[in-house]
């Protein structure tokens, strides 16, 4: 039985729809407005990322690959690309809350990102049939 079959039995298929399509824009414009806010190195991106122990550059590479997830998720076909897009957005929101409650650094950040890496797994768990590898 799929993630699918299951939901579908639990809310109608149009609400499937709409559940779908809120979660994805929300991880979308997540992704690619905390991308492009990373490849800039806004202040408030640069000094979370310097406090928590990383280097600056690697907001350039975590933001180019948060761009390119965004547009993978709203484009049709690749359901492989989507399934990485996927992957590294929960890596991303998950890696963010290990570095959070290792450095105790801005730990109000922690329940946002629980919130977004759960968006992220609601998304990928109702994907239309078009949108999955098999």
């Amino acid at each position: 039985m799929t993630t699918q079959t299951i939901v579908t039995r639990i809310v109608p298929d149009r609400a499937v729809v709409y559940l779908y399509w809120a979660t994805t824009l929300m991880v979308v414009a997540e992704l690619a407005v905390g991308g492009w806010w990373d490849v800039a190195r806004i202040p408030l991106a640069r000094d979370v990322v310097v406090t928590l122990g990383y280097p600056t550059y690697f907001l350039v590479i975590l933001g180019v690959w948060k761009m390119l997830g965004a547009l993978a998720l709203v484009v049709p076909k690749f359901p492989l690309v989507k399934e990485w897009a996927y992957a590294g957005a929960f890596f991303v929101y998950t890696g963010a809350i290990a570095s959070h409650l290792t450095t105790g650094y801005k730990l109000a950040e922690v329940p946002i990102l629980t919130v977004m890496a759960l968006v992220t797994a609601a998304s990928w768990a109702l994907r239309p049939e078009d949108r999955r590898t098999h």
